[in-house]
């Protein structure tokens, strides 16, 4: 379970880097839209990935077993 939420964050971590590159070389390119989209749209379905992604790997953080730190 903890290796499909790895990979689960790494491809929506990289699917939302992509989307915002994308969407921001539009916009710096002149184009406010991509096809029936606006480039903003792309931008924010973007951050939201990069968010999903973040919020995959928090999940594995917390779920990783602590070892003994009192000395």
């Amino acid at each position: 379970m903890n290796n499909l939420i790895l990979w689960l964050g790494r491809l929506s971590g990289l699917a939302g880097a992509t989307l915002c590159l994308v969407s921001v070389v539009a916009r710096l390119a002149g184009k406010f839209w991509l096809g029936n989209f606006q480039v903003g749209t792309f931008l924010g379905a973007g951050t939201a990935a990069l968010a999903f992604g973040c919020f995959c790997f928090l999940a594995l953080l917390i779920d990783k077993p602590r070892g003994d730190t009192r000395g």
